[in-house]
C-alpha cells in the first residue's frame, strides 16, 4: 500500500468508530471499506498486534457504528447510538444538504432541510460525547457556509454553527472547499480544516478525456468570480498555465431571491480562442452563473469548456444544463460525490464524478493515528505525479 495509508508502528489515538448519518450512509460505507483495506495492509502493525495489546482490534471488518434518529409524531427527534463508543475516536459523517430524506409530522411528510440535518448532527454529538475519547465531525458541505459574512443587519449562521460545535466539545471539524475558509476565524483556537478536491477533479477528467493538452498554449484555468480566485490560482500554477477571471456586475438597486441580480459577467484575462478552459468553483447551486460564464467563453471561441465544482446541488434541476449542452455551451461538468446527487444526474452524457471516498478515508485514518496531515491538505506532489503519468500515457 502507498505510504499515505499506512503508519508502521504508530498507535492510533483511540479505537476508531465511524458514525455515518442517514444522509450519507452509502458514502460512509465506501469510506469504511477503504479504511478496512488500508489497515489490512498495515503489515508491521498486524505483526506487532500479536505481542502488544495496544494494537488489538486495530483491523476490523467494519468501523461503522449502528445509530438512529427516530422522530415522534410531533416532529421532535432524538439521537441514539446502539453500541458502545466508550474511549473511542468517533468520526461523524453528515451531508447537511441531502434533500432526498423525509420524516412524518402530524400525519404529513416533510422533506429534511439543512436545519433538520444539523439538528440531527447535534443530537448524535451529544449522544457520543459523554463517553467517547474524542468526537470529530466530517461535514463536506459546511452548514450555512453561504451565509458566511455580514453585509447588512443579518445573521452570521455559519460562524454561529462553528462556535456551537466547538462549545459542545467537537475536537476536529473537517470540511471541503468551504465557500469562504476565513469563516474559521470564528473559532481561531479550534481545529478546522477545509480540504481541496483539485487532485480528484484532475484524475476524473484525465481518465475520461485523453485528448487534453496540458500546456500553456492549449489550456487555461478560469475563476467564475472573485471568490474562487485562490482555487483557480492553485490549479493554474500546478498545471503551469494562464488564469483568467470573470467578475459579476450586479444591480444593487434591486433584490431578487434574496440577492442582487447579476447584470453581466465581465472577463479579465488572456485570449481563450482555441483553448480548453477549466472553470473551477466550490459549488453549482442553480447553475445560472456557471452557464452564463460557459456561454461567454464559447462566444469567445474557446475550444472546450469544462466545469469543475466540488458540490453539484443543481437546485433548479438539470433542464438548463441539458439545453446548454445541446447548444454546445460546455463539454463536461465534474462534481464530487460528497453530497447527494439524483440518480438521473449520473446518467447525463455531460457529467463526470470525482470520487472522494478514498480521500476522506485517508483523512480519517491519518487523524485517528494523530500524525501530521499536512501532506493530505496540500496534494501538490500527487497532482504533479498525476500530470506526469498522463503525459507519459500511463493513465
Amino acid at each position: 500500500m502507498a505510504k499515505d495509508y499506512t503508519f508502521k508502528n504508530t498507535i492510533p489515538l483511540a479505537p476508531l468508530k465511524i458514525i455515518a448519518m442517514d444522509n450519507c450512509r452509502e458514502f460512509g460505507k465506501k469510506v469504511d471499506d477503504y479504511i478496512v483495506s488500508f489497515r489490512k495492509n498495515d503489515e508491521e502493525i498486524l505483526k506487532a498486534r500479536e505481542n502488544n495489546i495496544k494494537f488489538r482490534g486495530y483491523d476490523r471488518e467494519s468501523y461503522l457504528t449502528s445509530i438512529s434518529c427516530p422522530r415522534f409524531g410531533s416532529g421532535e427527534a432524538k439521537g441514539m447510538i446502539h453500541e458502545s463508543v466508550r474511549g473511542s475516536d468517533v468520526f461523524i459523517l453528515t451531508d447537511v444538504i441531502n434533500y432526498s430524506l423525509s420524516y412524518p409530522m402530524y400525519g404529513k411528510t416533510h422533506q429534511m432541510s439543512p436545519d433538520d440535518h444539523y439538528m440531527d448532527l447535534r443530537r448524535m454529538i451529544s449522544a457520543a460525547l459523554p463517553t467517547a475519547r474524542r468526537v470529530n465531525v466530517v461535514m463536506p458541505f459546511l452548514y450555512e457556509s453561504r451565509q458566511h459574512r455580514r453585509t447588512q443587519r443579518e445573521s452570521l449562521d455559519c460562524a454561529m454553527a462553528l462556535e456551537e460545535l466547538a462549545d459542545m466539545g467537537v475536537a476536529n471539524i473537517i470540511t471541503f472547499d468551504a465557500h469562504d475558509p476565513r469563516v474559521q476565524n470564528a473559532i481561531p483556537l479550534h481545529d478546522f480544516d477545509s480540504f481541496p478536491a483539485v487532485y480528484q477533479f484532475l484524475k476524473a477528467l484525465l481518465q475520461a478525456d485523453k485528448t487534453l493538452s496540458l500546456d500553456k498554449e492549449n489550456l487555461m484555468v478560469i475563476s467564475p468570480d472573485e471568490g474562487a480566485m485562490s482555487r483557480a490560482v492553485y490549479l493554474a500554477n500546478n498545471l503551469g498555465v494562464d488564469m483568467g477571471m470573470f467578475y459579476k456586475r450586479r444591480d444593487y438597486s434591486r433584490i431578487v431571491g434574496g440577492k442582487n441580480p447579476i447584470v453581466a459577467h465581465e472577463f479579465l484575462g488572456a485570449d481563450v480562442e482555441g483553448k480548453t478552459v477549466i472553470i473551477v468553483d466550490d459549488m453549482i447551486a442553480s447553475g445560472d452563473s456557471m452557464l452564463d460564464t460557459s456561454r461567454e467563453l464559447k462566444r469567445r471561441k474557446a475550444k472546450k469548456v469544462i466545469v469543475c465544482c466540488t458540490f453539484g446541488l443543481f437546485t433548479s434541476g438539470f433542464a438548463n444544463f441539458d439545453a446548454a449542452y445541446q447548444r454546445g455551451d460546455f463539454d463536461y461538468v465534474v462534481t464530487t460525490n460528497l453530497n447527494y446527487r439524483k440518480p438521473e444526474l449520473l446518467e447525463k452524457p455531460w457529467y463526470l464524478e470525482a470520487d472522494m471516498s478514498k480521500y476522506v478515508a485517508t483523512i480519517i485514518n491519518t487523524l485517528n493515528h494523530d500524525v501530521s496531515i499536512s501532506n493530505v491538505i496540500t496534494p501538490t506532489d500527487k497532482i504533479q505525479a498525476l500530470i506526469n503519468r498522463y503525459r507519459d500515457d500511463e493513465m
